[in-house]
């Protein structure tokens, strides 16, 4: 009689793990690749490769994971939850751990069992997770593995924001501007991973006791092991790096299949490769921005209508008046008139130095400033308020917000509510009376703010401004939710890989900010 062989499959977020255990739980395959939204593919890939390995013998499967749902819909095998698959294998093989803390391509866990089973997962927000990890290696030109290696070599921690991908994209690019060693800017990035593990997840709760290390990030990446050996102060023997702990939750998937009733491999390749799932699509769709061109041309017309007064500024003699918004990604400057019309103004990157940028502007403006013009005062707002305003001697640093509000009344005396999109933040004040009565802000997440949309603008290789052009041209955008900007990364390559074009994904994400604005700042 031919025994029965198990199989795991873990179709997670960014990546595809199949395993294969005999009777007594030891492994007899196992594989691991990323699938890069082409789940069908790499899976089935995966199931010939095993079927090769180990032969046309019955099997039982469970397939688990982020991704996994849809290939169960598909052949019609069951779905176990990969927390509970995870914690299968766990109690098998590792039955002393007390916690387990597990990273993942976009999830990232802590689950404790001293005194009862208490789980924590991450929900909205992918920071800290193994594609928060690869967005922040590309900023240094590396991958992850690359990233491990630069760490070893670190001699300096430095602060870097997990919570959000946007956020540390700028406290990277500051750390570069400033000559930070890419050793020491690596060390700190999984340092970032860490210190969001522990606070966003156990929330204060005691990492304690024998600590097993789980998931891809974790297995394949030392100096992220070793960031949190040294964190939580663990010693060598409560720290557990376990064999194959890229493959748990897989392992835990096989384990709960061995009670299913036995099939053959070939069969289930043959149904997964003749399977059409163009009816399978998993991103939905939009309504166009604009039904017709005539729309378009209203909405246009209508918005065309709010000018602002601009005069030659060559020409100009008398008094004039500098404002500079030094935000978190951009510095803006105007120059106008007692009047308030418009003799001259700048918009661009920052490149994480707004002092430098500042002097850029500087030196711009009286390159064109005539004799016979003289600017009588000058005032910052914005993130860099404070440097700037010693540094470059200025006479006002004005909070954003009031900035704001001075700008908005100066064009609409009754105006009540102020939207400002920015390059990492949010703003909805509502006034009352001429006074800010509330101000709405995003907290820790920056997703459908500036930086956020310049980020898949550069990914799909287009400047904002085109970017934003194409939306208009869109028939279909895609569904993009308000999720994170790495949750958001997976969308837009799963809608890529079911066809949508880089125009049904700048209007998909134009409705996404929109969205976000709505119910996360505004909350309504």
């Amino acid at each position: 009689m031919i025994d029965t062989l198990h199989m795991g499959l873990d179709v997670g977020s960014t990546t595809v793990k199949l395993v294969v255990m005999d009777n007594n739980g030891v492994i007899i395959y196992k594989n691991y690749k990323r699938h890069y939204a082409e789940t069908k593919k790499y899976t089935t890939d995966l199931l010939i490769d095993a079927l090769n390995e180990i032969g046309d013998k019955p099997i039982t499967i469970n397939v688990t994971g982020s991704a996994g749902l849809a290939i169960s819909s598909w052949l019609g095998i069951k779905h176990v939850q990969e927390v509970i698959a995870c914690n299968l294998t766990i109690e098998k093989f590792i039955p002393q751990t007390d916690v387990a803390i597990e990273l993942g391509g976009e999830d990232a866990k802590i689950t404790f069992f001293d005194g009862g089973l208490d789980q924590r997962m991450n929900g909205i927000c992918a920071g800290g997770t193994g594609a928060f990890i690869d967005q922040m290696a590309t900023l240094l030109g590396t991958d992850a593995l690359g990233l491990n290696e630069l760490a070893k070599n670190h001699s300096t921690i430095y602060p870097v924001a997990a919570r959000c991908g946007v956020f540390a994209k700028t406290d990277i690019q500051v750390l570069l501007n400033e000559g930070a060693r890419k050793e020491d800017i690596a060390a700190s990035i999984f340092q970032a991973v860490v210190n969001q593990t522990i606070s966003g997840l156990a929330c204060g709760k005691a990492i304690t006791g024998n600590v097993a290390f789980l998931g891809g990030p974790l297995y394949f990446l030392s100096e992220l092991r070793q960031r949190f050996k040294d964190t939580l102060n663990l010693t060598d023997n409560k720290a557990i790096f376990p064999q194959h702990a890229q493959f748990f939750v897989a392992m835990g998937a096989a384990l709960a299949s061995r009670s299913d009733n036995p099939i053959h491999l070939p069969e289930l390749i043959h149904h997964l490769k003749n399977l059409d799932i163009s009816d399978h699509q998993e991103v939905l769709r939009l309504e166009p921005l604009f039904n017709s061109p005539s729309e378009l041309d209203s909405f246009r017309k209508r918005h065309n209508q709010h000018q602002i007064k601009q005069k030659d500024l060559a020409s100009f003699s008398g008094d004039c008046y500098l404002g500079i918004d030094a935000g978190s990604t951009t510095t803006k400057a105007v120059l106008i008139d007692e009047e308030g019309a418009l003799l001259y103004s700048y918009y661009d990157n920052n490149s994480g130095s707004p002092l430098k940028s500042g002097l850029t502007i500087l030196k711009d403006l009286y390159s064109l400033l005539p004799s016979s013009a003289t600017i009588r005062q000058a005032a910052v707002t914005g993130y860099g308020e404070g440097l700037l305003k010693s540094a470059l001697r200025l006479d006002i640093g004005e909070v954003e917000t009031v900035a704001h509000y001075k700008a908005a009344q100066f064009f609409n005396p009754n105006v009540d509510l102020i939207l400002d999109i920015g390059g990492q933040d949010m703003k909805c004040l509502r006034i009352k009376n001429g006074v800010i009565e509330d101000i709405m802000l995003n907290e820790a997440c920056s997703s459908g703010c500036g930086s956020f949309i310049e980020g898949f603008a550069q990914s799909l290789n287009t400047t904002v401004e085109e970017f934003a052009e194409l939306a208009l041209n869109s028939t279909s955008p895609v569904d993009l939710g308000t999720r994170c900007t790495v949750f958001m990364n997976s969308m837009v390559k799963q809608a890529q890989k079911e066809g949508a074009t880089v125009e049904d994904i700048s209007a998909g994400l134009s409705y996404s900010v929109i969205r976000n604005a709505l119910f996360k700042v505004i909350k309504m």
